[in-house]
């Protein structure tokens, strides 16, 4: 199925691209005055294979799993309140729920792999691979067959969100403990120390912070992940929701979708993605630098920007919905505002724009 998927995965229109850049040098600004809108507009064209795209469907994929790790100490909270946040989502209660109606996205909330019974709650989608990982301080976080599960389980979601004429996809996770994996990950791709990227997640002391970084260094240590492999190194110290959306951000790509990352979790899911299919990278999108380092590193490994400075290190897509922000503000720009030649302006006589802007352009 992965082979595929991302054989599914195809270039951005460049076509689309360019006639996008033209309209976008020939609205009355100067020119690349807008930049960052700008470069989201370009994107969007490519992804979709329109000039001018507009109306686009938007959701919030959230994946939600347990962590073993996450009784060695690592979070400022009980790993119950995985479930207990899951139950406010469901409630509509939670920073997510608020963001993504103000987005007007379809919040799509997955239980993967939390670890108790929430079958109760008709608004979380039940596709229960297992309770929660393995504490990968002892050995793998889940056998290779939950790993493609979880993987396959992120690809369906996002197809049929496609299906149903989304074109934004935004990224959330909610698993207590799931910096530590994620920041395993980032840092073996690093190939640095994890005391330069392991964070504070949900804002932990001094004292968790460092057993946490001898945590990252004991799972690396004792399962000893294959870099080259990373369907190898989701399976080993990973996390269901972690491949849930690595599966998501497949599937997405193979429908042409574009892909919203969010945090630190989102990050890793989207390292490992680029790593197993190097063509989805083109339908990534950044939105925060989080206060999480290997977020940040992660975005790098990629090649990825993001274009908000917050501090942000919720979670949940919460960074995602502003992204999905920036996205209709480049697109209201690119199909409402008025071109030189519509508005009877001039146009620039020197510098950047003279010959690039044209009276004929709309």
């Amino acid at each position: 199925m992965f082979a595929k998927i991302i054989s599914a995965i195809e270039p951005l229109d460049t076509a689309a691209m360019e006639a996008c850049q033209l309209r976008l040098d020939n609205l009355t600004k100067p020119l690349g005055s807008l930049h960052g809108l700008e470069n989201l507009a370009r994107k969007m064209a490519g992804i979709t294979r329109s000039p001018k795209p507009k109306n686009l469907g938007k959701s919030i994929i959230l994946m939600a799993a347990d962590h073993g790790v996450a009784h060695e100490g690592v979070s400022a909270y009980p790993p119950e309140v995985t479930r207990q946040m899951l139950r406010n989502i469901a409630r509509g209660g939670a920073a997510i729920n608020v963001l993504a109606r103000h987005v007007h996205a379809e919040l799509v909330a997955v239980d993967v792999g939390v670890a108790g019974d929430l079958s109760d709650l008709p608004e979380i989608r039940r596709a229960k691979i297992a309770w929660g990982t393995k504490n990968i301080t002892l050995g793998p976080a889940m056998t290779h067959r939950e790993m493609q599960k979880a993987v396959e389980t992120g690809i369906r979601v996002a197809a049929e969100q496609i299906d149903k004429g989304c074109k934004i996809i935004g990224l959330g996770d909610m698993g207590i403990g799931n910096t530590t994996p994620s920041s395993a990950i980032v840092t073996l791709y690093d190939g640095g120390e994890p005391a330069k990227l392991a964070g504070r997640g949900t804002g932990i002391s001094d004292g968790i912070l460092k057993h946490k970084i001898a945590v990252i260094q004991q799972a690396l240590a004792v399962n000893k992940p294959c870099a080259a492999e990373p369907l190898d190194v989701l399976a080993k110290i990973g996390g269901l929701e972690i491949a849930g959306l690595t599966g998501v951000i497949l599937g997405a790509a193979a429908g042409r979708a574009a892909v919203v990352i969010d945090g630190i979790v989102a990050g890793a899911a989207a390292l490992i993605a680029v790593k197993l299919a190097p063509p989805a990278r083109e339908y990534l999108i950044g939105s925060h630098y989080s206060r999480e380092p290997a977020q940040r590193r992660a975005l790098e490994l990629i090649g990825l920007p993001a274009y908000l400075h917050m501090d942000m290190r919720l979670g949940e897509g919460t960074g995602a919905a502003l992204g999905i922000i920036l996205i209709d503000a480049a697109l209201q720009v690119l199909n409402d505002m008025k071109t030189f030649g519509e508005a009877a302006v001039a146009v620039a006589e020197d510098g950047l724009g003279a010959g690039r802007q044209r009276l004929d352009v709309c």
